[in-house]
């Protein structure tokens, strides 16, 4: 039977077959060749920006054990810490490596990308604004952005900012990451003329595409760029150095089935999550996962993207410490939108109100304040898929009365 007369049906069969096949084939060609980055947990190294007090010494000990071993479980490169109690930063601290290739450690001024907890720096000044009246969260997003169309549908800022308004969602690989903004409203042609996904306040989806109609909200209520209003109204006077904007220039390097072929067959290192380190900065180099979704199959580098159009959906690089700044000064900031939820710690069942960063689908930024103990710990990552809630809800324990 020549190929032309093989059946569609059995074309459509021996095609799933191989698929079958060749999933399997791949997690083991990943278990095998992923290899873990600590072979223990003492072997994760450390950076300190100061020693403890003696009043935390002993917690602060127990928490760098706790934290050694989740980095080392979880097979992440790199991670950062900081916690805050009564308005002090208490401890502060690096684990394993800003660059796989360089070794260099994670110390506590590393920077790591926030994803979308950059959302929290957005409600913030949306607060600011609303509490000058310059914004109101039921008025129609119209009024600040006439650019985007009406819809079969009003959308208020308070739907979009509750993830409830059917805004469609960066389901498009990523469209706006080869493109370059120079305010959120330049984002605007790209998804504007998209219909809603269903009636706002009926449903709840997180939509990046949302949040950058907030940010053009703010900027338009502010009457000044937003990165400026955040700077200034928000970032410089809680002394939060080292929370910027990171907006890398566009690059066609690294193009993922490229990249995929490099890692599988001719680059040994990029197997090992060693792969060719991005441009020296402040900024730790991001990772990640090469399999399931799970940094235990390896990692490789993420290649150079611009978040300019992204601004306050998922734009923004911190520090745990300036974390901890923000949710310490939190209840002077209105409208953040934080989850609040009842968990146990260390025996207790505690008020925890926090926020998770995700990015690539991935979990990296946890930012969790305990009222009950006016406690304050932010934990970052810089590999997608990391657990950062859990490792911040062990790490806080030593720290709760």
């Amino acid at each position: 039977m020549r190929r032309d007369q093989i059946p569609n049906w059995l074309k459509l069969v021996l095609a799933a077959a191989g698929l079958v096949l060749l999933i399997p084939a791949l997690w083991v060609l990943m278990s095998v060749t992923a290899r873990p980055l600590y072979p223990d947990s003492q072997s994760v190294p450390t950076v300190m920006s100061s020693p403890p007090s003696s009043t935390w010494a002993s917690a602060v000990e127990r928490g760098r054990q706790i934290v050694r071993a989740s980095v080392a479980s979880q097979n992440l490169p790199g991670l950062s810490l900081a916690v805050g109690i009564d308005d002090e930063l208490v401890w502060a601290e690096g684990f394993g490596f800003a660059d796989l290739k360089t070794s260099e450690p994670v110390t506590p001024n590393h920077r790591f990308r926030l994803g979308t907890a950059s959302t929290i720096f957005t409600s913030a000044a949306v607060g600011r604004l609303t509490e000058s009246g310059r914004l109101k969260l039921d008025e129609q997003i119209q009024t600040y952005t006439p650019a985007f169309p009406q819809k079969q549908w009003p959308v208020t800022l308070r739907e979009l900012m509750a993830n409830t308004a059917g805004v469609v969602s960066d389901d498009d690989g990523g469209q706006l990451f080869t493109k370059h903004c120079e305010t959120p409203a330049d984002a605007l042609p790209y998804f504007a003329e998209k219909p809603l996904l269903f009636q706002p306040g009926t449903r709840y989806r997180y939509s990046s595409y949302g949040w950058i109609l907030v940010s053009a909200a703010v900027e338009a209520a502010a009457h000044e760029p937003f990165l400026r209003f955040v700077q200034e109204r928000i970032f410089d006077p809680l002394g939060m150095r080292d929370t910027v904007p990171d907006s890398a220039p566009v690059t066609n390097d690294d193009f993922p089935p490229i990249n995929l072929v490099r890692e599988l067959i001719y680059d040994p290192q990029a197997r090992r999550g060693a792969g060719r380190s991005s441009r020296k900065t402040d900024n730790v180099t991001p990772y990640f996962t090469r399999f399931a979704s799970d940094p235990k199959y390896g990692m490789h580098v993420m290649r150079p993207l611009d978040y300019s159009c992204y601004t306050g959906a998922s734009d923004f690089v911190s520090t745990p410490s300036d974390l901890v700044r923000f949710g310490m000064a939190v209840e002077s900031l209105h409208g953040l939108g934080l989850y609040t939820t009842t968990l146990k710690i260390a025996g207790k069942q505690m008020r925890v109100i926090g926020q998770n960063g995700s990015s690539f689908g991935g979990m990296v930024a946890s930012l969790l304040m305990i009222p009950e103990d006016n406690i304050v710990i932010a934990v970052t990552a810089n590999i997608s898929h990391a657990d950062t809630f859990s490792i911040a809800l062990k790490a806080v324990e030593p720290f709760v009365d």
